[in-house]
Order: C-alpha cells, then sequence, then structure tokens
C-alpha cells in the first residue's frame, strides 16, 4: 500500500514540475518566439524572425516578393530597350533596392516557418490594385524600343509602385514585426520619391 501511494505521489510531482515548466516556456516573453527552433532565426539576416509577428507580417512579406520580383524583370529589360539615361539610371536603381528587399523578406519568412513564394508564383494572390503586369503588358514593354519603350516602362511602373506603397501602407497599418514595418515605410518612402522621377519621364 505505501509502496503504490508514494509511486503515485511521484508521477504527480513529476507531471506537476512538467506543466509548470511548460507555462514557464510559454509565458517566457511577448508572442511568439521562434528563435530557438532549428531553421527559425539564428542569423543576423533573420533577425526579423526573433521578433513577433502576425499574420500581416506575412501576408506582405508573401506579397511583395513576387511583387518586387517583377520590378526587378522590368528593370531586366531596360539596358537593352531604352533610350534615356534617366530611366537607365532608375532601373539600376529599382533593382539595387528592390533584389536585397526580396532576400531579405525570403529569410523572415524562412524563419516564422511560413512559406517563401516561388519564382513564377506570379501575383501570390494579389488584388486587382496590386500594380502587377499581365503577360500581355510585360510582352508589349519587352517588345518596345527607345522613347516608347521609356515612356511605357515608366507608365508601367508607376502603377507598379503605387501598388507596392499600397501594401506597404496596409503594413504599417496591420503589421506587428518592427523590422517588418519599418520596411514598409523604407518603400514607402523610396517608391514614393521614384514615382515623382517616372511622371517627369512619363510626360506627367
Amino acid at each position: 500500500m505505501f509502496r503504490h501511494t508514494y509511486v503515485r505521489r511521484a508521477l504527480l510531482a513529476v507531471t506537476a514540475g512538467a506543466a509548470v515548466l511548460t507555462v514557464a516556456a510559454g509565458c517566457g516573453g511577448k508572442g511568439t518566439d521562434h528563435s530557438g527552433m532549428p531553421g527559425m532565426g539564428g542569423s543576423a539576416s533573420a533577425s526579423a524572425a526573433k521578433g513577433d509577428h502576425n499574420s500581416a507580417d506575412v501576408m506582405f512579406a508573401q506579397m511583395m516578393i513576387p511583387h518586387h520580383r517583377q520590378a526587378v524583370e522590368m528593370a531586366a529589360l531596360v539596358p537593352s530597350r531604352a533610350s534615356s539615361t534617366k530611366v537607365k539610371d532608375l532601373a539600376k536603381q529599382i533593382a539595387g533596392a528592390q533584389d536585397p528587399e526580396i532576400r531579405t523578406m525570403s529569410s523572415w519568412l524562412r524563419g516564422w516557418g511560413e512559406k517563401v513564394p516561388a519564382a513564377g508564383d506570379g501575383h501570390g494572390g494579389m488584388g486587382m490594385d496590386d500594380g502587377m503586369m499581365s503577360d500581355a503588358d510585360m510582352a508589349k514593354l519587352k517588345a518596345a524600343k527607345g522613347t516608347a519603350f521609356d515612356t511605357m516602362f515608366a507608365r508601367m511602373m508607376i502603377a507598379h509602385h503605387n501598388g507596392a506603397i499600397a501594401m506597404a501602407r496596409d503594413e504599417q497599418r496591420n503589421g506587428r514585426n518592427p523590422a517588418a514595418v519599418k520596411l514598409a515605410k523604407q518603400i514607402i518612402r523610396t517608391q514614393t520619391a521614384e514615382v515623382a522621377t517616372l511622371r517627369d519621364i512619363a510626360g506627367g
């Protein structure tokens, strides 16, 4: 009888201890910290994964990655087609800013345990106001040359940038992760300035 009682008390003590440890682990900080889990965080490039995040942060990254990829694709057409030095310089600026941002947002998604959009995923489920070019739009841009290309590129990139700015504003309103919100602010500032230059190229 004594042995059975002793064993039962020991089991209860172990169970209670495990419960305390579980609660302590779950309450160790604000939000969810995945940085200690395999494949989550652990590097400077994925530092955003160490902070709290929500579904708006995930959506922002998953939508902005394919959006940025198309802008980089459009910029890659410029050297062989554009006639304006201003267009060529701006295309370098766009690619130079957005390509690293794609890598940054991809590292966040991996750190959060979320899907990174694959190349060729297209719009990623974005809406009608995202500014993304259709396949037909891209075909027209690829077929253009000289000043016609410059004007078409500028007008298409204005719409593209305005879509990105709208998405970044949504992230500022609804996002939780500090690094993601900071990037959204940076996108708004950079692309708003680029839109002003593009309007000059497009003729207003």
